[in-house]
């Protein structure tokens, strides 16, 4: 009998549907709550569980893993803690739009609302923080559940939805209908855009007298095709490119037209082109307050394109004068071929004028930095390993904080899925067990989670997942002492009261990795630098790298909060007065 009509438990149900969805891999951790599906898992030698060390680490493994794969990321958790430890990573998921379906155990459907054992409210904790949530009170309303649950977390805008299973119904039996057979009742997300705006588009993009395509994670999200239609459409343009922190690699870095990374620590070139130019065409962004900077000074003088597949997107930060409700790929392509169709050219004299001042603004050279031969400066230890790392089959995972943003800025990504970062709701300890989902979906890859010694303490357990499944990810620390981001505002904008920002104790991360059984190395000064980094990447199994690094470096440039997006600090506060936030200091 086909398992299409196939009685079943509804923990059966549940490893049917992930098998039918194409599922290989789990994140999760059992509890009482979702003994039964663990159960039936037991016997489910297809499916592959990785057993993580906290909830929160299930999640952003399964973040790194969709992330780097286009694919939806899978967690299972148990009730109540279990749920609750999974919020930070939902949250994290939603804000960048990542695809997961996360199974939360419930305590038997007639104990709900009496504070049973492990009980809480996860539908109503989980609400704010998914895409949508279900809770399974009828074993017949499973099956469909399950298969809408991949559908509205994989299209549209991605993002988490959460399934509440009650420990009762995972026990009950029931009748299993395949995805085939399900559709949403009311859920139809946007995919072709309107051929008179795509017209609206082209047209304005011809007239343009200083353009620029704004880019983000939804150029990502829309998958390869749209990354490579992007590319085609700058080059038939000649239009200068930047891009959001998550969009990084859909336009490659190494590109002529790429003026590098916007936003709070984006280039001098990137947010004064923002800033300067008559038509911004934001592709598969949400104008979010990292790139905006002050809203009522944001480009004042230029035209707005927002191409979005989300239409609560649309004028929600913003004003702009010509919306795209559309799927990336399938707008971007568009514009392409009508382009081409209509034989449109830029006005050539108004772009070469607008790129004579694009370089004017590259010759600041707004990321150069004073290098040290005694101390080993966090920019160049982020060099060193993008040169020893740029022709190897390379993924990155950050933490969050100074090291992020030197690692945005810094490494240079030729294709999309290659940077796995916090990005809207800026997670310290993301980046470790993001790393570990990466790996688990590329065992043959390098994969490397660029960290602070503050941020990777929060998942620091996930070490011992990495070794319990032979994940040989690189840690690689640029460790000042200091919860660095927020030692640097506090120079800056706090009159250098460093209030608890200094690490008064660390562990000695060379003997912590030994105590995970993993290897531990050291580099404390810039000679040492390229062979500690050699042995890391030829180490195959999971390593703490402990780069100890200038502990008063600060990153820039810089936009203070307050400030518009093109007043940029650019220089160090040891050497320059910076009082004045809204001057550009070179």
């Amino acid at each position: 009998m086909s398992h299409e009509t196939q009685t079943m438990t509804g923990a059966e149900m549940v490893i049917q549907a992930l098998k039918d969805h194409g599922v290989e891999h789990i994140f999760g951790y059992p509890g009482g709550a979702v003994l039964p599906i663990y159960d039936a898992l037991f016997a489910a030698n297809d499916l592959i569980h990785v057993l993580v060390r906290h909830e929160q680490g299930a999640i952003h493994a399964a973040e790194g893993y969709a992330r780097s794969t286009g694919k939806c990321g899978v967690a299972l958790v148990t009730s109540g803690p279990g749920a609750t430890n999974a919020v930070t990573g939902l949250a994290d998921a939603l804000l960048d739009s990542i695809p997961l379906v996360v199974l939360t155990g419930q305590v038997a459907t007639h104990l709900i609302g009496t504070d049973a054992f492990q009980e809480c409210d996860t539908v109503g904790i989980t609400r704010p923080c998914t895409k949508h949530n279900w809770l399974v009170k009828d074993i017949a309303d499973l099956p469909r559940i399950m298969h809408e649950a991949f559908q509205i977390a994989t299209t549209g805008r991605p993002g988490p939805v959460v399934i509440d299973i009650p420990k009762d119904i995972q026990f009950k039996k029931g009748s299993y209908i395949g995805p085939d057979t399900v559709v949403h009742r009311t859920y139809r997300p946007a995919y072709a855009p309107d051929p008179t705006a795509i017209a609206q588009a082209v047209a304005m993009m011809a007239a343009a007298k200083r353009p620029i395509f704004y880019t983000g994670g939804g150029v990502i999200n829309a998958g390869p095709k749209a990354s490579e239609a992007l590319r085609e459409l700058v080059e038939l343009t000649g239009f200068p490119v930047t891009s959001t922190l998550m969009g990084l690699g859909a336009y490659p870095a190494s590109g002529d037209k790429w003026l590098g990374m916007l936003g709070m620590h984006g280039t001098v070139e990137a947010n004064n082109a923002m800033h300067d130019c008559d038509l911004m065409i934001g592709l598969g962004v949400r104008f979010d307050d990292r790139v905006t900077g002050r809203i009522d000074a944001f480009s004042p003088g230029s035209k707005k394109i927002h191409l979005d597949i989300d239409p609560s997107q649309i004028n929600k930060n913003i004003r702009v004068d010509l919306p795209i409700v559309a799927d990336a790929d399938a707008a971007i392509s568009a514009m392409v071929n009508l382009w081409k169709e209509r034989h449109c050219k830029a006005d050539k004299k108004a772009l070469g004028e607008w790129w004579e001042q694009i370089e004017r603004w590259r010759a600041v050279k707004c990321l150069n930095f004073k290098n040290s031969d005694k101390l080993i400066k966090p920019q160049y230890a982020i060099d060193r390993l993008y040169e020893l790392t740029k022709n190897r089959d390379t993924y990155i995972t950050t933490e969050v904080g100074q090291h992020q943003m030197w690692a945005a800025q810094r490494f240079k990504f030729e294709q999309p899925n290659r940077w796995m970062t916090s990005g809207g709701l800026g997670t310290m300890g993301y980046g470790l067990p993001a790393a570990m989902g990466v790996q688990m979906a590329h065992p043959d890859s390098l994969v490397i989670d660029i960290a602070g010694e503050g941020s990777v303490q929060m998942t620091m357990q996930e070490m011992a997942t990495a070794v319990q499944y032979n994940l040989p990810i690189k840690i690689f620390i640029l460790n000042n002492r200091y919860l660095g981001m927020v030692r640097q505002w506090q120079q800056l904008l706090h009159g250098g009261r460093y209030s608890h920002s200094y690490s008064e104790t660390l562990p000695d991360f060379v003997k912590l990795a030994e105590a995970f059984n993993c290897v531990g190395i050291r580099a404390q000064h810039p000679d040492e630098l390229d062979a500690a980094i050699l042995k890391m990447i030829d180490v195959k199994r999971p390593v703490l790298f402990d780069c100890v690094v200038d502990q008063k470096e600060n990153c820039y440039p810089m936009i203070p909060s307050g400030a518009a997006h093109n007043e940029m600090l650019l220089c160090d506060a040891e050497d320059h007065e910076v009082s004045d936030a809204g001057k550009m200091l070179v």
